[in-house]
């Protein structure tokens, strides 16, 4: 089979991210420690130029290239857009957190690149091999990441927890994607989908499959049962790998999980509904009750996440694509949210101190109100309370249950969302109404302020004015 050059017109952004990659890569080998800096640079230029060609190749219309291996369309375009804007605000965060604990070496952006390239193809992924391939480069640049303070050992730790319960879940999926193969003949998301349209939806051996692979889209997006690497990975990752495993990967997961289940097994709705609906059930209660119990912030940020995954699932669930458009806002909007929630951590650490309790927020609004504030955005936002955007984005999740007569599954998902305000208000109980611990006044780069106070503000201004983003999610799954 023949590919056109043509084609390869469609990968320059992945061609382009991989070429950087290697040359920061190289170039580190020869960079001095107080030149380290242009590593930062490279990567920041990289993450520029992949967003200006994403949209420059992007048609607007879905096309299959690469002889079924790869799709450019509407969807794919979106979420490579978020994915550079996030990866560029953690590589913002991380720099001076790195350059406190003399971390600050090529290997993290060189990982975060390639992370990220395996995040590309993840989205862009028309074809069973493809999604794999995207999967484990992913997977083995964050099992790397968690493990990049190498004198850690609660880092090494919890990168070794991570590789063991990835690998096992990457092996699961693998498995249930060989079973689809064993029974359709194709590897190609598209002819799996109609084979399956043709043989039939009463085959055991399909629905056998379908449960390898939710297990392993669940592992990958932190649901309940399978979230048991989540809190461990949060809290014993540097921060600034945590603020990164977080975000941008959460949009590569969504993306595979419409690739698998919406586009290739859309036909076994009824099937793998149910699935999603136990896993949702579930991630909500766990999520926001654990949650309460913490007090180290980022394992309460860890709980939190998965009480969030709750909420998209169910939009997928719903099967239409308003539902869809919904959880794609969803994920946004949170990635957005949890970035800014860990670069207030980031904002708060200083060299040998980690600000990762709950009592180093102790009156913080003494220490520096406008930094207050924007902690109380996005706790606000988080929490689900109006104005901001978490709240749009829960009501238009519940809404696209309530069109599939999910009423029932709202009102659970409402039941613990009211539980989880608590433990966000409590965030902003000892900000405004405890006396500080450490009345040392904050000092971080100014690169750190104005991008944490864009992140923040960026929650109140997309909680007032959804309809754009939401129309770009209505459109991207049309």
């Amino acid at each position: 089979m023949n590919i056109a050059m043509t084609e390869f017109v469609y990968l320059l952004p992945e061609i382009w991210v991989l070429s950087m990659a290697c040359v920061v890569l190289v170039l580190d080998l020869f960079l001095a420690d107080r030149n380290r800096v242009i590593s930062y640079w490279l990567a920041q230029v990289t993450l520029v130029g992949a967003l200006a060609l994403t949209l420059a190749v992007g048609s607007g219309e879905s096309l299959v290239v690469m002889n079924g291996t790869f799709v450019t369309d509407p969807m794919a375009t979106l979420l490579k857009a978020f994915i550079y804007i996030v990866t560029f605000g953690a590589f913002v965060y991380a720099r001076g957190y790195l350059q406190d604990r003399d971390l600050f070496k090529g290997e993290y952006y060189v990982l975060g690149l390639f992370g990220m390239l395996g995040m590309m193809v993840m989205v862009s992924a028309a074809n069973f091999l493809t999604i794999y391939l995207g999967l484990e480069l992913l997977s083995l640049s964050l099992y790397a990441l968690v493990a990049f303070n190498r004198d850690d050992a609660r880092a090494t730790e919890a990168a070794m927890k991570y590789f063991v319960l990835g690998a096992l879940a990457s092996g699961m999926l693998l498995y249930g994607l060989s079973i689809l193969y064993g029974l359709t003949g194709s590897l190609e998301i598209a002819v799996v989908e109609s084979a399956i349209a043709v043989q039939g939806l009463q085959d055991v051996v399909l629905i056998f499959a379908l449960c390898f692979i939710v297990l392993g889209l669940a592992f990958k997006l932190g649901a309940v049962p399978f979230h048991m690497w989540l809190p461990d990975v949060y809290q014993g990752a540097p921060t600034a790998v945590t603020l990164y495993i977080g975000s941008a990967p959460k949009i590569a997961a969504f993306a595979m999980t419409m690739r698998l289940l919406s586009e290739t097994l859309g036909g076994l709705h009824a099937d793998w509904s149910g699935m999603l609906i136990i896993l949702a059930v579930l991630s909500l209660a766990l999520g926001n009750i654990v949650a309460i119990a913490q007090t180290s912030l980022k394992r309460m940020l860890a709980y939190s996440t998965i009480s969030h995954v709750g909420f998209l699932l169910i939009g997928v669930l719903s099967g239409t694509g308003e539902g869809y458009s919904a959880a794609m806002f969803y994920t946004l909007t949170y990635v957005i949210m949890a970035l800014g929630g860990f670069g207030m951590i980031v904002l708060l650490s200083r060299a040998g101190f980690e600000a990762e309790n709950l009592d180093d927020f102790k009156g913080l609004n003494e220490r520096n109100p406008w930094f207050a504030g924007m902690m109380l955005l996005l706790m606000f936002s988080m929490a689900g309370v109006p104005p901001t955007v978490g709240f749009y984005a829960k009501l238009v999740v519940l809404q696209a249950a309530i069109n599939v007569e999910l009423v029932w599954l709202a009102l659970v998902a409402v039941f613990f969302s009211i539980i989880g305000v608590f433990y966000y208000l409590r965030v902003v109980k000892v900000m405004y109404f405890d006396k500080p611990e450490d009345s040392a006044p904050l000092a971080c780069a100014m690169d750190l302020q104005v991008t944490l106070s864009i992140n923040a503000l960026a929650v109140l201004l997309l909680g007032i004015f959804p309809g754009g983003l939401m129309a770009l999610c209505a459109s991207a799954i049309a």
